[in-house]
């Protein structure tokens, strides 16, 4: 009878806990979800309650370029790495190739070259800031308008939605696809960083962006290029070759 009793108690448990696909906290969520046919890994931050990070480089200046090298430095310090994704476009040695503003110190300018070659001269661009514990997507033009002061700030491009409308240039049916990964701020004030489990085009990411997570602002991060680390959700991606990466990390909690 204990035995069965036991057995009883033990599959309650299971059957009470989380579901893998949905892991929330206080400060931020993970989940699994789906729109136009497309499947993507979503992290919802609340900037408010907690803080994101942008790194490229540890105090040597060596570039981390890889989750795994991250990780291992995140974990050095007593602390556990819930979230990771790359953050921008870069040069093939990590220098980031817009703006890059890392705890308040501006490491590389805000680029504005108008037309070159590349998703990230799709103008109009963008920058993903983070000021006064509150995230921003703007259009570089609007970014350099306001001129604010942010802690952590990256340049990407093209933009995918600007004040609820998409990016004009994008096509609905067009046939380059990639994986792809960008950042949206929800009517909530929510930061929304997602990345697509299969290849799809800017359009249908846009739409995502803009119909499913409610975004009036979001920013394209990269391409194919494009990895996450969210144990959460078991996406265990720890390869990579970046420059800028988009963490958010907290203290590991004893076990008494």
């Amino acid at each position: 009878m204990y035995k069965f009793s036991l057995f009883i108690y033990l599959l309650f448990l299971a059957c009470s806990s989380p579901p893998i696909s949905e892991v929330a906290s206080s400060s931020f969520e993970t989940f699994h979800t789906e729109h136009r046919g497309h499947q993507f890994d979503v992290f919802r931050l609340d900037p408010s309650k907690t803080n994101l990070q942008f790194y490229l480089a540890n105090n040597q200046g060596i570039k981390y370029r890889s989750f795994k090298k991250f990780k291992t430095a995140v974990e050095a310090k007593g602390q556990i790495l819930n979230f990771a994704m790359n953050g921008g476009m870069y040069l093939k040695d990590g220098t980031p190739q817009g703006l890059y503003i890392e705890n308040g110190k501006m490491i590389q300018k805000v680029n504005t070259t108008q037309e070159a070659y590349g998703n990230f001269y799709l103008q109009p661009n963008g920058i993903f800031y983070l000021e006064n514990k509150k995230g921003y997507v703007n259009t570089t033009n609007n970014y350099l308008k306001d001129n604010p002061a942010p802690d952590f700030a990256t340049q990407s491009g093209p933009m995918l939605v600007i004040n609820n409308q998409l990016h004009p240039v994008f096509v609905e049916g067009s046939k380059n696809i990639h994986i792809r990964n960008g950042v949206g701020i929800d009517k909530n004030g929510m930061i929304v960083l997602a990345i697509s489990n299969n290849k799809l085009n800017l359009f249908d990411f846009a739409m995502f962006f803009k119909e499913k997570m409610n975004c009036k602002n979001a920013l394209y991060l990269d391409g194919f290029v494009s990895k996450a680390y969210i144990p959460s959700l078991n996406r265990m991606e720890l390869g990579g070759n970046f420059g800028v990466m988009i963490t958010h990390s907290s203290p590991i909690t004893p076990h008494h």
